[in-house]
């Protein structure tokens, strides 16, 4: 598969895209900010991600495990895997379905949770909100010692208790959700669905055994 699930990445995938930053990400004067608390919230999000990884006292196996917390706890997963999978939706049963949505959020936790520490020297700086379809877009600007600064697009959503969620999130201008909607879609029509569910299984249980191996 192409792109080990992008948008599981969504606190680091910034960094490890890392490229020349977008030229345009001022807004229109008369934009809607949206919600002024979904800035807060990625501002919050990414100094919680930052400190776990700025940790010393952490071991790399709690420091993991931290991060897998705070990306269950801050992004919609649920939510993202139904996207990812809504061309096939007339295709395919209940019980295919459940299978996928049960094995997709491991799948998303484990994807990057090993993959951080080169990034404790980032930061992110917001630059603005912008109000989209009941959402809000958060621009920010990621930056490294000795590296281009990179812009990525955070979409966030509010859901029905009132908690912010990290929905999606673009990336030198590549939405990551459409990016991965199409690679699961390729390998359905090449490989079926039910090997897909049987991909996101196989890398869980790998994950899994080494997460033991380690411990």
């Amino acid at each position: 598969m192409r792109h080990p699930l992008l948008l599981a990445a969504a606190l680091i995938l910034a960094p490890v895209l890392a490229g020349p930053a977008m030229a345009q990400v001022a807004a229109p004067a008369t934009a809607d900010a949206g919600d002024p608390a979904a800035r807060a919230f990625i501002e919050k999000l990414a100094n919680d991600a930052f400190g776990v990884l700025r940790d010393k006292s952490l071991s790399k196996a709690a420091s993991r495990d931290r991060f897998r917390a705070m990306l269950q706890q801050n992004v919609a997963l649920e939510d993202i895997g139904s996207r990812l999978i809504r061309r096939n939706k007339t295709t395919i049963t209940p019980a295919q379905t459940a299978a996928y949505q049960a094995a997709l959020p491991e799948f998303v936790l484990n994807a990057y949770a090993d993959r951080l520490y080169d990034y404790s020297d980032a930061s992110l700086k917001t630059l603005r909100t912008t109000a989209r379809g009941g959402m809000t877009d958060v621009a920010t600007r990621v930056t490294r010692p000795s590296s281009q600064p990179v812009d990525a697009v955070w979409q966030v959503k509010k859901n029905p208790a009132g908690k912010y969620l990290v929905n999606n999130l673009t990336v030198q201008g590549i939405n990551l959700s459409l990016t991965q909607e199409a690679d699961f879609n390729a390998f359905i029509q090449k490989n079926g669905f039910d090997a897909l569910v049987t991909f996101l299984k196989t890398a869980n249980s790998k994950s899994a055994s080494l997460r033991s191996a380690k411990s």
